[in-house]
């Protein structure tokens, strides 16, 4: 290790705005809504209130491949949740998600009594068991899917808030963080690549809702679409596991589902808001990121 500090923790810990590189203007240590704005209402049952990071394209993946089952009742309106500006800290979605992070649903399938949904996995589960699919009901299958699911949202911030701050985000780069959760990335893709060479997909041969919440996380990193991390963890080696992610690429509703509340790269994969199935071919201008 080449890291040294004379940095010794304070008997009491204050809030530092300035230390929090890149994020620093909406990392708080309270919660709370920061502004009072209301959010808005469309005509469909599911109301997504998201953004396209790998937790809001879970829930985008979901309600696409409901909806290309046949289930009219996975119709939604996705708006926009600009993180970057702080809306997520509006009264409106406070009320929905009292912890101010992405993806939220409202599901006003009964209008009289909306229920709120935070958390993508639980509004993965959520959907499958209102709708019936990608959950097993035989209670092997779906204890080996929730525990997939389950992996995915205990290890996601070791690879997120860990590896990608300190490695892509963090003001200063430090040897030893960096270090320590790109060993334990690297784990992760070895766990995920030992089980996806002796089964098609994490829970075995169907496709659920463990993969559609392993996703855009473990096969955007493969793919070299975060961090720009590709090389540094030779994540060549995990065959198993971008055979996976590609297979899955290739699902139509996964195709629409990533491009939902997308704010970011080619015009082409962006849809900001979707409140019909028929944005996807008319992607006017006001659904895209405004040109510079």
């Amino acid at each position: 290790m080449t890291d040294s500090t004379d940095y010794v923790p304070p008997k009491v810990w204050t809030w530092n705005k300035e230390s929090g590189g890149r994020f620093a203007a909406i990392n708080r240590p309270i919660a709370g809504p920061t502004h009072d704005k209301d959010l808005p209402v469309g005509k469909h049952p599911m109301q997504l209130h998201s953004l396209a990071t790998p937790n809001g394209v879970k829930v985008t993946v979901m309600l696409e491949e409901l909806l290309a089952k046949g289930h009219s009742g996975a119709e939604y309106d996705a708006w926009l949740i600009n993180i970057s500006s702080g809306a997520q800290f509006s009264s409106g979605f406070v009320s929905i998600n009292p912890n101010s992070k992405i993806p939220a649903l409202l599901d006003r399938s009964n209008p009289d009594k909306p229920i709120r949904v935070f958390e993508s996995g639980a509004i993965l589960i959520h959907l499958a068991e209102k709708f019936g699919e990608f959950l097993p009901t035989e209670p092997g299958a779906r204890a080996e899917t929730l525990s997939w699911l389950m992996w995915q949202m205990g290890s996601a911030p070791y690879l997120g808030g860990g590896f990608g701050h300190f490695y892509a985000y963090a003001p200063t780069k430090m040897e030893y963080p960096i270090d320590r959760f790109a060993m334990e990335v690297k784990r992760q893709l070895d766990v995920l690549d030992r089980r996806l060479a002796e089964s098609e997909y994490l829970a075995g041969a169907d496709y659920t809702i463990a993969d559609m919440a392993v996703w855009p996380w473990y096969g955007a990193l493969v793919k070299g679409l975060v961090y720009e991390a590709g090389e540094f963890l030779q994540v060549q080696d995990y065959k198993n596991v971008l055979r996976w992610t590609d297979q899955i690429a290739e699902r139509p509703a996964v195709k629409r589902g990533r491009m939902v509340n997308r704010a970011m790269g080619d015009p082409a994969s962006q849809l900001l808001e979707r409140h019909d199935a028929s944005d996807f071919d008319l992607r006017t201008q006001d659904k895209l990121l405004p040109k510079d």
